[in-house]
């Protein structure tokens, strides 16, 4: 027994010895049979690392050493060394540039990590050998190589030697001095442009500033910006300045109220002729009887009307002599014409004295007419034009009766808004269109819901 035992250890020490349990059963040491005939069992249960670690290794050599070992020459991997260089050889190498003392100046360790150290020569770019419309371009080459040869010149090349020579001769205009007094003053923070060059340059080069149209600098109103209220709308006016104050005010009102009546006049209508049951069924019956009479003798009558009708689609064609005869009778009129309007034009010379009196007044009728117009404009520039669809509305006068005026400032009550008054004078002065606030259309219906805490309290 205690030979056995020796003889288990001795060979367990041996290097090529596989240690099998033995409390494993003998088919676990068999080679376990899998089914490969899919590509997910396959690739779980091959082992493909010795075929990886060939490639590997190939890929290596051919960074390192720019192909595979096995197929280089033996001279590009051995040398034969046959010891040092002789002196004479030593002296017949051609004598190299001293250099200054000190070690060798070696390139530095970061360029030496950027530094691609592969073999392998990148891949040839098949795109940038390749030419867009090659063969059309060799084409035409071609065929000016043979106009070349027989002595045609190119359209483009004789428009080239055609051309106006440039004189060179002429010089360019020299540059004012800083120290000239009389030279033009030009702001360099200033907004006019410094045109030095050709506008037509500029033009093309898109340096020349657009034109400013001229009613840019017009304003759309003559009206002033803050219009002063007058003397009647103080703290503390005058009795007669007030007075006209409340005047203008009352010819407001007064208008406003005569433009409620004329539209109250225009919808108001008799209660007295108020429709009712009996008028309703009369206009609803009336015409009847009449239109069936109308049938009734419309009946008889539509066989003639045929006839009528047909006797006006079938007409007989004109004969040659009737065509003959109205072609003459035309250009008999047209002659009668031309007769009658020289005639008039002889008339006319014994008419000039009237014929200059009516143009004159003609002249006199359309000046004042533009006196006229001058007039209405200069008018409308101080009046609010229609921007919109919506006419602008004046602001109602801020104006104290004579038991609210306040003596003192302190007493004074604030009356308006600066920001309305503000509005309305943008509006005023066709800066911008007259508005209404937008009307604001809930979809959803509230929906309220008492809390518990507003029951509590209920």
């Amino acid at each position: 027994m205690a030979t056995t035992r020796r003889a288990k250890r001795v060979a367990a020490s041996q290097p090529g010895f596989l240690n099998l349990n033995s409390s494993a059963s003998p088919i676990s040491g068999r080679r376990k049979r899998v089914n490969k005939n899919k590509k997910k069992s396959w690739n779980k249960h091959s082992n493909v690392n010795d075929v990886e670690d060939f490639l590997e290794d190939v890929r290596h050599q051919e960074r390192t050493t720019g192909g595979l070992l096995s197929e280089r020459a033996d001279d590009s991997l051995f040398f034969l060394d046959v010891g040092q260089p002789k002196k004479a050889e030593e002296k017949a190498e051609p004598l190299e540039v001293k250099k200054h003392k000190g070690k060798a100046s070696r390139p530095l360790r970061i360029d030496l990590i950027l530094k691609n150290d592969s073999l392998i020569p990148p891949p040839k770019d098949v795109l940038a050998h390749q030419q867009p419309n090659a063969k059309k371009l060799r084409r035409i080459a071609e065929k000016a190589e043979q106009l070349a040869a027989s002595g045609v010149v190119p359209r483009r090349q004789r428009r080239l030697l055609n051309r106006r020579p440039v004189d060179r001769t002429t010089k360019k205009a020299a540059t004012e001095a800083n120290n000239y007094p009389d030279r033009g003053y030009y702001d360099i923070w200033g907004q006019e442009t410094k045109d030095s060059a050709d506008p037509w340059y500029l033009q093309q080069t898109g340096k020349k500033r657009v034109k400013r149209p001229l009613s840019l600098n017009e304003k759309p109103s003559a009206l002033p910006a803050v219009e002063v209220i007058a003397p009647g709308g103080s703290y503390n006016p005058d009795f007669f300045s007030h007075q006209a104050l409340l005047q203008e005010a009352h010819e407001v009102e007064v208008k406003k109220k005569k433009q409620e009546d004329k539209i109250e006049r225009q919808l108001a209508y008799d209660k007295k002729e108020r429709a009712t049951e009996e008028t309703v069924l009369r206009e609803q019956v009336e015409g009847l009887v009449e239109e069936e009479e109308e049938e009734a003798e419309r009946a008889p009558n539509e066989g003639e009307e045929d006839v009528a009708v047909g006797a006006i689609a079938f007409a007989q064609k004109k004969t040659e002599r009737q065509r003959k005869k109205e072609r003459a009778l035309k250009i008999k009129e047209q002659q009668r014409l031309t007769v009658r309007h020289k005639t008039d034009q002889q008339q006319q010379l014994f008419q000039l004295r009237s014929i200059k009196a009516s143009i004159k007044q003609k002249e006199q009728s359309t000046q004042q007419k533009q006196i006229k117009r001058k007039a209405k404009q200069e008018a409308e520039k101080f009046q609010p034009r229609r921007l919109g669809k919506l006419k602008f509305q004046p602001q109602d006068m801020e104006v104290k009766l004579s038991d609210e005026l306040a003596g003192t400032l302190r007493q004074l009550k604030p009356e308006g808004s600066i920001l309305k008054d503000r509005f309305k004078s943008l509006q005023k002065r066709n800066l911008i269109e007259p508005r209404e606030r937008a009307k604001f259309k809930r979809r959803l219906k509230l929906k309220y819901v008492e809390k518990r805490a507003f029951r509590e309290i209920t």
